[in-house]
């Protein structure tokens, strides 16, 4: 396990100096979204175009993998809306509950990762993953969140959701930037070299930027919690009231969903992919481990943004977040040392 750990702790590493500027202030709150915009816009894209592009076409279109992530990425949103939803928690919440649970931060952090440890043929199965959830699982929990309002106005929501889920893939570069990969490895055309090392320079800088923001954001959470609390304590001495997206939810909240997150996702995803190789399906050991691994990682960061935006409980996904990233330092090199054992 040490020699995994020794490949994993850079990565953490960065994960942690980002919290520790954000926390510091060295790193301006007002400068994380700037962040995202350059990892989510031209880092990443161009790191998923290259990988794309360089992976051969039958491992991007690998329909094994797609069945059995696609299969456990649902039984996972079907199973935490079904066993959270509450007096407190409905339907919004706990959309955006399984969504966090199904979604793990592939692009910012198990592209690079998993690329480090496993090699290049990685990022095929990786790819797959990253499509499903930007297309299916995100668009169905968005629709879900909807589904608080009774009757028609409950349909009616959900209709208007999914119209803002689609126009979102739409308009975000990260499925282009993968459908491009897989035109351009499918031709075998190769790029033209000043346009190839542009994307190169882009896509080298993705994985340090893009974990440096994912703590940067965590640590944004954090702070923006504690000063609510600060505000709530004011505002109950003078009689008033103080809301925030960054609630301090319980734990009862938090912890069934960091259990899903880190241990019943990835076993459910080798219990399905052992399953589907006794059938006869055409997966490979090698894809199995690289998706079990993807499942194992942390709760994707970018789903907390969404949270918020649809007026759900984002003190909770933080929490989440947080708490995934923080336990995944260690349960991660564990996964990786029992899958290549």
């Amino acid at each position: 396990m040490l020699p995994v750990f020794l490949v994993t702790f850079p990565f953490f590493a960065l994960i942690a100096a980002g919290y520790g500027a954000a926390r510091a202030r060295i790193l301006p709150l007002d400068a994380i979204p700037g962040l995202n915009t350059f990892v989510l816009y031209f880092a990443l894209p161009c790191m998923l175009l290259r990988f794309g592009a360089g992976t051969p076409i039958g491992q991007l279109l690998d329909g094994s993998v797609a069945l059995v992530w696609g299969i456990s990425a649902l039984a996972v949103v079907a199973g935490v809306v079904t066993f959270t939803r509450n007096a407190r928690i409905g339907w919004n919440d706990a959309a955006f509950g399984a969504l966090v649970a199904a979604f793990p931060n592939t692009g910012f952090m198990g592209v690079p990762l998993l690329v480090a440890i496993l090699g290049a043929q990685a990022a095929g199965p990786m790819i797959i993953t990253i499509a499903f959830d930007l297309v299916v699982t995100s668009s169905l929990c968005i629709a879900l969140s909807r589904l608080d309002g009774a009757g028609g106005a409950g349909r009616h929501g959900a209709t208007q959701a999914a119209r803002k889920a689609l126009r979102g893939i739409l308009v975000n570069p990260m499925p282009w930037s993968i459908l491009l990969g897989v035109l351009l490895s499918a031709a075998r055309w190769p790029l033209p070299g000043p346009i190839e090392r542009t994307i190169a320079m882009l896509a080298d800088a993705a994985s340090p930027v893009a974990l440096f923001t994912i703590g940067a954001v965590l640590a944004r959470s954090a702070l923006l919690a504690r000063e609510h609390g600060a505000s709530a304590a004011v505002a109950e001495a003078m009689g008033t009231t103080a809301r925030s997206p960054a609630t301090k939810a319980p734990w009862s909240d938090v912890l069934p969903v960091v259990a899903v997150k880190l241990l019943a996702h990835p076993l459910l995803v080798w219990g399905l992919g052992l399953g589907a190789i006794a059938l006869g399906l055409p997966l490979s050991h090698e894809a199995l481990v690289v998706i079990v691994l993807v499942a194992a990682l942390p709760s994707a960061s970018n789903v907390s943004m969404l949270a918020e935006r649809f007026g759900a409980d984002n003190g909770r996904i933080a929490r989440i977040i947080l708490w995934t990233t923080a336990i995944a330092f260690f349960s991660f090199p564990l996964a990786v040392s029992v899958l290549r054992g």
